[in-house]
């Protein structure tokens, strides 16, 4: 499994978002690529900041969902989004993209953190999950956009 933390994911990961236009044509799903580089965001805030929390998660999901954000199956397209991940307001593309650049470029440089707090939703996750979660999240946006 690829991962974010690695310098091949990395570079495969910025030089996907770095051919993303304003002007991409989505493949599937109702978000602009304004709203999905606004959207890719937060999954890697919440690595990068790495606060404990005391969340328990959804046992429904850390049960059922929680692997299959680090193994090498694609997910399908049109999953559900968590209500915090949505936005019906257009984003602007270049100041989007602008900061999702940065964020990549954040979680990578914190790749020799010893301690990963949990996920809030998710739980407890190896560094390596991590860095696999990050890239399957972001290659799957990337994908339904075309790059």
């Amino acid at each position: 499994m690829k991962s974010l933390l690695t310098e091949d994911g990395y570079q495969e990961i910025k030089r996907r978002i770095e051919q993303l236009t304003e002007n991409a044509e989505k493949g599937w799903g109702k978000m602009s690529v304004g709203q999905m580089c606004w959207h890719c965001q937060y999954p890697l805030k919440l690595a990068i900041t790495n606060k404990p929390n005391t969340s328990k998660g959804n046992w429904f999901v850390k049960t059922f969902f929680k692997k299959s954000l680090y193994n090498d199956k694609p997910w399908r397209k049109n999953l559900p989004t968590a209500p915090q991940l949505k936005t019906k307001e257009n984003k602007d593309f270049t100041s989007e993209h602008e900061i999702l650049k940065s964020l990549v470029n954040d979680f990578y440089a914190v790749r020799e953190r010893d301690e990963w707090h949990p996920h809030p939703a998710f739980g407890a996750f190896t560094k390596e999950q991590w860095g696999q979660m990050q890239y399957k999240h972001l290659d799957h946006h990337l994908t339904q956009f075309g790059v």
